[in-house]
């Protein structure tokens, strides 16, 4: 009986470690595509980026990765008068992005 636990606890631990490897591959894709796609041009994180527009160091704080995956998809729909553009991401990239944002606090 022991033994089924101790190897159940050890799945667990594996399968939780593989899930962190994830978000930390998906944070890190997000800070790289940030760069890229010169999200910098507008944003600043910390005291890169120019600031037109908001201050994304501590977006995180505000907002969750769901919404932030939502608004990354299309700014206009969550909120019309905003003036970031709808941006040419594959849904992969926009949760990897958004990854990465939540991580700003």
């Amino acid at each position: 009986m022991w033994r089924a636990s101790i190897v159940g606890l050890w799945l667990l631990l594996l399968a939780s470690t593989a899930q962190a490897q994830e978000r930390e591959a998906a944070v890190a894709e997000g800070e790289r595509l940030f760069r890229v796609q010169g999200c910098y041009g507008c944003h600043t994180v910390g005291r890169f980026g120019t600031p037109i527009g908001p201050d994304l160091s501590r977006v995180g704080f505000k907002y969750s990765k769901e919404y932030l995956v939502r608004w990354l998809s299309d700014p206009a729909a969550q909120r019309p008068s905003a003036h970031m553009p709808k941006l040419e991401l594959d849904p992969a990239e926009i949760e990897a992005l958004a990854a990465y944002l939540a991580t700003r606090r």
